[in-house]
């Protein structure tokens, strides 16, 4: 695949860059491994420093840093500085927070002094998507740098300028140049980083073909990942629900970066005493939807990211409707071939249709009927995806006991699942595993060492030894 900034609203090629061929790649690896033996020793107070400026560097830049995200994958320039903002938030959660996380912890044993140091690993790859092409970096960079690490990303092949945006935003923080890089390179070069001794760690955030070769590429060389695949999460709504603010939140949910979210909910789940009202509602709330020029700050959803990605859901959309689904609200492609999708309702959705057992990545809400809530906890976990959910009910502890029946990374009560840096986030089952974010996060790629000091020995001890 090229790497080149094809803008998905007009369809025009912006820009081309020549990949990194392997003599360069491995000349940034060896500045990296080298960079990381004298950032290791820094004080945390000094990475502090370097990550609140990053953060006022983003929230400075977040018009420009939207605008590139607009030509780049279509995110209408208002959400793309919510993004923006977003990774500022992240990047100053951890330094405010990094050396608490990764304090030592003080053990108590036979030994005189015992505890646990976390201390960091050396160079963490990242393959990264397009999607979210700022936060799903940062909220893996920030804690890396923070603990000592350095990091290579390697980034979607269609946001090259999104990925050296931010790597001139690091350096422009003061951060030394080889202590995070952008990798223009395909995904070919992967599974050779990964065999490189000096990469210690990969973090990936994909598909599941993509998270399984990876998996595989690092098993082999024995290297810690962590996998944030793909989603299909489960929105129930249950008969006591307040019905008009859960479609409402609904149509929302579903239209997160027109449908182009791993944790946007994609599976529908009503008890059916609420499914026609339901139904009704949310179709009004997506009809209300705005699209347009991703550079108008009106638009409220823009094109997919690429063509191919609307023609392979209309495929699924298409089939799943000769399998018996049945379309509730009409949109979709208007030909073959454009990225513009406007959003699609399917009921009726059974087993053996491709609605019922895969991720659609775009707007199409997938709309099961539930016989009761056991019904509806049922449905949810009919899936192999584990990533996020959400309950609507009245009854909050009643929701708060069901979500913890929900085989998932995160479960919300009675609102969209959303991340946040005080939060783990990560999945179960195929949506992948370990944690981004939170205190968690910041602990998957560190050496978790004890440390255990023998007792002073007696006097007559040390004369035996002598």
């Amino acid at each position: 695949m090229p790497i080149e900034s094809l803008n998905p609203y007009s369809g025009r090629v912006e820009r081309r860059f020549r990949a990194f061929g392997w003599a360069k790649t491995a000349r940034i690896v060896a500045q990296a491994h080298q960079a990381f033996a004298q950032w290791r020793t820094t004080s945390f107070d000094h990475r502090a420093r370097l990550m609140r400026r990053a953060a006022e560097l983003l929230r400075e830049r977040q018009q420009e840093l939207a605008e590139l995200m607009a030509r780049e994958m279509g995110k209408p320039v208002t959400d793309g500085r919510a993004e923006a903002v977003k990774c500022a938030l992240c990047c100053d959660y951890y330094a405010d927070h990094a050396e608490q996380f990764l304090a030592d912890e003080q053990i108590k044993t036979d030994a005189q002094h015992s505890f646990i140091a976390h201390e960091p690993i050396g160079i963490v790859l990242a393959v990264m998507p397009w999607n979210f092409p700022f936060w799903q970096v940062v909220r893996f960079a920030a804690p890396a740098l923070m603990a000592g690490n350095v990091g290579l990303l390697k980034h979607a092949s269609n946001v090259p300028q999104c990925a050296l945006a931010l790597e001139k935003i690091f350096h422009d923080a003061g951060f030394p140049p080889a202590t995070f890089r952008t990798l223009l390179v395909g995904s070919e070069v992967v599974e050779k980083l990964i065999e490189d001794d000096r990469v210690r760690a990969v973090t990936l955030t994909g598909s599941e073909p993509a998270g399984a070769a990876v998996a595989a590429a690092a098993g082999r060389q024995i290297k810690k990942t962590v996998l944030e695949l793909g989603g299909s999460d489960a929105f129930i709504v249950l008969a006591d629900a307040d019905v008009a603010l859960a479609a409402k939140t609904a149509a929302q949910a579903r239209m997160i970066n027109a449908g182009q979210s791993c944790i946007a909910a994609k599976r529908f789940i009503i008890e059916k005493l609420v499914l026609k009202e339901f139904i009704s509602q949310m179709k009004t709330h997506l009809l209300a939807f705005r699209t347009g020029d991703p550079l108008d700050p009106a638009t409220q959803y823009g094109p997919l990211a690429r063509a191919d990605l609307a023609d392979e859901l209309t495929q699924q959309v298409g089939d799943s409707v000769k399998q018996g689904a049945k379309v509730e609200l009409y949109g979709g492609q208007s030909k073959p071939g454009t990225a513009l999708f406007r959003p699609v309702m399917l009921s009726q959705v059974k087993p053996g249709q491709r609605a019922y057992s895969e991720e659609f990545f775009g707007p199409v809400a997938i709309i099961l009927e539930a016989k009761d809530a056991d019904d509806a906890i049922r449905l949810a976990n009919d899936s192999r995806f584990g990533l996020g959910g959400s309950i609507w009910t009245r009854d909050a502890a009643r929701g708060q006991a069901l979500a913890r029946r929900v085989e998932a990374g995160a479960v919300f009560v009675n609102s969209l699942v959303k991340s946040s840096p005080e939060m783990p986030f990560g999945g179960v089952k195929k949506s992948g595993y370990g944690r981004e974010l939170s205190h968690l996060g910041i602990r998957e790629f560190v050496n978790q060492k004890s440390i255990w000091v023998a007792p002073n020995a007696k006097p007559e001890e040390k004369k035996k030894v002598e």
